[in-house]
């Protein structure tokens, strides 16, 4: 009996000394297998190494998954470089005229009754030459052919994305900047500041917009401004009636914003009332302007061509897509000249739709819960 003690005593210690080491104290230490160089470096290729992504990347991520965000910005930046790029490349200008003598021939058929009262059918061919080349087909030298002026259509096109691009970029970071400052002190300070702006920014919501632009129209008119100094005008009317929305959005974000644990931590700190607001809170709403500016980018354009189609917009020579659609009026253009009407409206749709997509894209991105 004490034999088989005895070895099972030296099975224990032998098994013991593969894989303890035993201490003075009497504690064991388990040592692990001895592993070469290359096993080791096998081991850390094959773990999985994570990086992290700065917000920014996360939301661009987001972006470029959506396919109709990257049509948007295929077709945003088609019209930028065929409206800012494009006149380089061309030799006429928007105001320039052709001048080529034309030659219309004008066949007229009357009918009418002799004396012996046959009906009697009379061919009338006029021929008339006209100083400038107006009306002209889409050729080689007019791609898109010419308008009622002598005005080569494809040029007008290009310098009218100009303008109505210019336009809807200057009215959004105006009306933008109106909003962040007035919705900002708002929903800050509350108590009467908030009625006050909030009663002004109802004014301007519930007035009649479009009687007001005519009767600022007959005004405008009446003060006989160049065609350059009526843009700056209609910049500044269609801010007038724009800012209204964002004031009313900014102040809803800051005021849920003003509750947080780091606005009480600037209070500690001593921070005066614009650092809060400008640097604290701000900053916190930029993502939703962003989306508020892009998707209004493609609203400006749209008002500002139905304002030049009324004749309320940008005036002649200056070239804008709403004024030349807005010679669709005339019968005759509207069913024999699609040329001079057609492609300014493809542009508008395409300015329009190309905004918005981004701006879906953009909201979708910088929405943590749209997507997983």
């Amino acid at each position: 009996m004490e034999d088989i003690e005895k070895e099972e005593t030296l099975i224990n210690e032998s098994t013991a000394s593969e894989s303890e080491q035993v201490y003075s104290d009497g504690t064991a230490a388990i040592s692990e297998p001895y592993k070469t160089e290359a096993e080791i470096e096998a081991e850390i290729e094959d773990q999985e190494t994570y990086k992290e992504i700065s917000p920014f990347r996360l939301v661009m991520r987001r972006f470029f998954r959506s396919k109709l965000s990257i049509v948007g910005i295929v077709m945003i930046v088609f019209l930028f470089v065929f409206s800012f790029l494009g006149p380089v490349f061309v030799d006429w200008k928007e105001d320039q005229v052709d001048n080529t003598p034309t030659e219309f021939q004008i066949s007229s058929v009357y009918t009418y009754v002799d004396e012996n009262g046959d009906t009697v059918e009379v061919l009338e061919d006029f021929t008339y030459i006209s100083k400038t080349n107006t009306y002209a087909d889409p050729s080689a030298r007019h791609l898109l052919g010419t308008d009622d002026k002598g005005f080569d259509v494809f040029v007008r096109l290009m310098y009218g994305g100009r303008i109505s691009l210019m336009i809807g970029f200057i009215v959004v970071i105006l009306e933008t900047i109106i909003g962040i400052i007035l919705g900002g002190l708002a929903g800050y300070f509350g108590g009467w500041v908030d009625q006050l702006i909030m009663r002004i920014v109802d004014i301007f919501t519930c007035i009649p917009t479009l009687p007001i632009l005519l009767i600022a129209s007959a005004v405008i008119d009446s003060w006989n401004l160049e065609p350059d100094q009526q843009i700056y005008v209609l910049m500044v009317i269609i801010t007038l009636f724009s800012w209204s929305g964002v004031a009313r959005l900014v102040r809803g974000q800051i005021m849920s914003l003003r509750e947080q644990e780091y606005m009480v931590a600037t209070e500690v700190m001593g921070l005066p009332t614009w650092r809060k607001i400008f640097k604290h809170l701000i900053p916190n709403v930029m993502p939703q302007l962003i989306v508020s500016m892009t998707l209004g980018l493609g609203s400006v354009i749209l008002y500002e061509a139905t304002l030049s189609y009324l004749g309320l917009g940008v005036q002649l020579p200056k070239a804008a897509w709403g004024t030349m659609i807005s010679q669709v009026n005339d019968p005759i253009i509207f069913r024999y000249h699609m040329n001079v009407w057609f492609p300014a409206g493809v542009l508008i749709v395409i300015a329009v739709l190309g905004f918005n997509f981004v701006g879906d894209g953009l909201r979708d991105a910088m929405d943590p819960k749209a997507r997983k």
